[in-house]
């Protein structure tokens, strides 16, 4: 391990010059904390296609796409021309903008239920205007939510995103108005029996953080049922599944509608951007001007770079190719072939307790040797806690390393965000590294 961090600190010497800087301006050294990594992050000065370069010229396939948002890859084209073109009109004029009802229009076409839109300037706004919604129209206080699915880092979604966060700042009384649930669907009907004031049940619906901890593909319809049955709302956060899994997102590939969904990422084609969409008699508790008379019962919604026309721009450029349904299908065709061929280099090796897996276009690896996984496994009886951090943790730091010095950057050195421009030739050589990177761990004697 410690031969691999010398490798890694020379390779990238100019990014751990930079981390170190980094520390006396940002808290831990970072500006998110899925971008903190031992013994340093990279530092990313550009970027193209599928591929990236580091502030030390190492040229990296990239599986973040900017934390999944690059659908299309790097600098696509049509998203370049349209922000250019809006750049030279005016970054923000302080009104609405024509764009922004051609991002609306075709979010209806797509989303199921998006009856009405309210943009935001993030998902964690998204899922925040969701829940104050949900409360406001049903006149109740509890939200269900399901252990390890992250919603963003506001107060009322925070809790039970991670196993060991201990809460710090949250009030007691607003803790008690979040009911924490293991992803059961008898418990959930359990406790809309039991409670008369449940608002809205939200959840990640192909599962916990992106589907490192999937949901059986039954469980969103039936979830609908129950809550349909208790005049429930059902609130899905499709911020990273939204036009990924299909162009509708998980809950159109279900055949679902629920009552509110929540958008970014995708959304703004890579620039900020996120929205909350759903039935006309929840989302015009938003709407304001002299029609609105029950000012009472009205939600105020501001933010100054709501539906902003770069992003605007962005977002439709991004949503009209994703509307024809060839950049998820090539993105998830490669993310599966991304999948298996990781899992041939782990039979190859005769690897026990590590496998890839995933849904279409995002794969996920996991390595823990005691575990019973093998590959092409989609992990089960394993901890919630583990399988979030994709294994051993000692592992996967060593693979995230050896990875990138090997020319492959993972999202936190365990996911990947395959693009509509990734290739198989991206696949052979992610493929190729990954071997090269169990045969640094086999000669540090971290596996056998």
């Amino acid at each position: 391990m410690q031969k691999l961090e010398q490798l890694y600190q020379a390779r990238f010497a100019r990014s751990g010059y930079l981390a170190e800087k980094a520390r006396s301006y940002f808290p831990g050294g970072v500006t998110h904390d899925g971008r903190s990594a031992a013994p340093f992050p990279l530092f990313i000065e550009r970027a193209s296609g599928a591929n990236k370069w580091d502030a030390d010229d190492n040229q990296l396939i990239d599986y973040w796409c900017g934390h999944g948002a690059l659908l299309l890859g790097h600098g696509h084209p049509a998203v370049v021309a349209a922000v250019r073109e809006q750049i030279e009109r005016g970054t923000h004029a302080g009104g609405e903008n024509t764009l922004a009802l051609r991002w609306a229009e075709l979010i209806k076409q797509l989303v199921p239920g998006a009856e009405r839109v309210r943009f935001t300037a993030s998902g964690t706004e998204a899922t925040m205007l969701a829940l104050r919604l949900a409360r406001a129209v049903t006149g109740r206080s509890r939200i269900i939510r399901f252990e390890g699915h992250f919603h963003g880092w506001h107060d009322s979604a925070a809790p039970g995103a991670d196993p060991d966060d201990p809460h710090a700042g949250l009030s007691a009384d607003l803790l008690g108005n979040i009911l924490t649930l293991p992803a059961r669907l008898e418990l959930v009907a359990e406790t809309l029996a039991t409670h008369d004031d449940i608002a809205a049940v939200i959840l990640e619906p192909t599962g916990a953080a992106y589907g490192i901890v999937p949901l059986a593909d039954d469980f969103l319809p039936q979830l609908r049922a129950l809550t349909t049955d208790r005049d429930v709302l059902l609130i899905c956060d499709e911020v990273v599944t939204g036009f990924r899994v299909s162009p509708g997102g998980a809950a159109a590939r279900a055949g679902v509608t629920p009552d509110l969904t929540c958008l970014a990422k995708i959304l703004a084609g890579g620039l900020p951007g996120g929205a909350v969409v759903g039935k006309a008699e929840i989302m015009d508790r938003l709407a304001s001007g002299p029609d609105r008379r029950d000012v009472r019962g009205r939600i105020r919604h501001q933010g100054t770079y709501n539906a902003n026309p770069l992003s605007a721009a962005a977002g439709v450029a991004c949503l009209e190719l994703v509307a024809t349904g060839e950049p998820g299908h090539v993105a998830a065709l490669r993310g599966r072939e991304l999948a298996e061929a990781m899992n041939d280099v782990l039979r190859t090796r005769h690897l026990h307790g590590f496998t890839a897996y995933g849904d279409g276009s995002i794969v996920h690896l996991f390595a823990d040797p005691t575990s019973q996984v093998s590959p092409g496994d989609v992990p089960t009886g394993v901890p919630l806690a583990m399988l979030k951090r994709g294994g051993d943790a000692t592992i996967t730091l060593a693979l995230r390393m050896a990875l990138q010095i090997n020319g492959i950057d993972l999202m936190r050195g365990r996911s990947a965000f395959v693009s509509s421009v990734h290739t198989s030739e991206h696949v052979h050589a992610t493929a190729a590294a990954l071997d090269d990177t169990l045969a640094m761990l086999k000669a540090a004697g971290m596996i056998k």
